[in-house]
């Protein structure tokens, strides 16, 4: 997504589906609240993730899984987008004070409601204004920023890339996957072929690159035959996934003279405390092994000489 480039009102419906309840709210002190509330009423409460994760529960929730898609529970919903799933179970409360204690649970239900909205719009507004400023501010942002793109790949250039992960450390979105990759042997084409065919080396694994990514992936070229990929709010496996096909493009690829192959690194992002820069830094030195172990395979050295 282009930040500063479409309507707020836009903006906050489509980026709400990178925040979790767990990074809008102070998950501490709503834990004090439900226990304060299955204190004082018996009523048991549990409180998950979007997609089922348990962030709080109280009483016998705690050996109980939950799915999610077959029992929603009461929604927390922020910009018409489920944010979170509230489970209530009145069982241990007399009956005299269940509608009560209904009545209770619903208040702290929209408290942490209207505390997630007013958190993401407060925060998506402030980074918000701050890309308006620096639009304002043209001949200084490009000084210091540059064209967005990289002329030969498409993908962003490194101090765009850069601006955006500070955008996503400022955003407090966990997890984020963070993955390095390097064009494994690029002197070895530049040196037999020239530039010409090194340069579509690179351009070729930029394309797959991109190919294989969703839109919402942020991907940098950060050095000459470096990419760095940044993935929001990652499903299960989903950054795995996409390094798997990137890897069997790669392996398919035929040509006179280039055989694409790249080693790659994985890191998350799972504290807002960290930075992405940390995680990317992490993803780099596990592409260096994986560089050892791709380039020892066997048959990595005939595909290379066209052997």
């Amino acid at each position: 997504m282009a930040y500063g480039s479409i309507p707020l009102d836009k903006r906050l419906k489509d980026n709400i589906r990178n925040y979790k309840l767990s990074s809008l709210i102070d998950m501490e002190a709503i834990l004090e609240l439900i226990k304060a509330v299955s204190k004082t009423t018996g009523v048991e409460v549990l409180i998950t993730e979007r997609h089922g994760e348990k962030v709080i529960a109280t009483g016998k929730w705690a050996g109980i899984n939950i799915d999610v898609d077959e029992n929603p529970g009461v929604k927390v919903r922020v910009l018409d987008r489920t944010v979170a799933h509230i489970y209530a179970d009145y069982d241990d409360v007399d009956e005299s004070l269940r509608d009560e204690a209904a009545l209770i649970v619903d208040c702290v239900i929209k408290s942490i409601e209207n505390m997630a909205d007013k958190t993401y719009r407060s925060r998506e507004l402030a980074i918000y204004v701050d890309e308006l400023e620096a639009k304002l501010s043209k001949e200084s942002y490009q000084a210091k920023h540059g064209d967005k793109t990289d002329e030969l790949t498409g993908v962003l250039n490194h101090s765009y890339f850069d601006n955006r992960i500070k955008i996503i450390d400022r955003s407090q979105v966990v997890p984020v996957a963070a993955i390095c990759i390097n064009i494994n042997d690029w002197k070895y084409v530049n040196d037999r072929y020239g530039d010409e065919e090194s340069d579509r080396l690179i351009a070729t694994v930029a394309g797959i690159i991109s190919d294989e990514a969703k839109p919402d992936y942020v991907i940098g070229r950060v050095d000459g035959d470096v990419f760095n990929v940044v993935i929001p709010m990652p499903a299960d496996d989903e950054a795995e996934e996409y390094i798997d096909r990137v890897r069997r493009r790669m392996d398919a690829f035929e040509d006179e003279h280039i055989a694409p192959s790249v080693a790659i690194g994985l890191n998350y992002k799972s504290n807002v405390e960290n930075t992405m820069e940390d995680a990317l830094s992490d993803a780099e030195y596990a592409m260096f092994e994986n560089k050892i172990e791709v380039k020892n395979a066997p048959g990595y050295l005939d595909r290379l000489h066209k052997e």
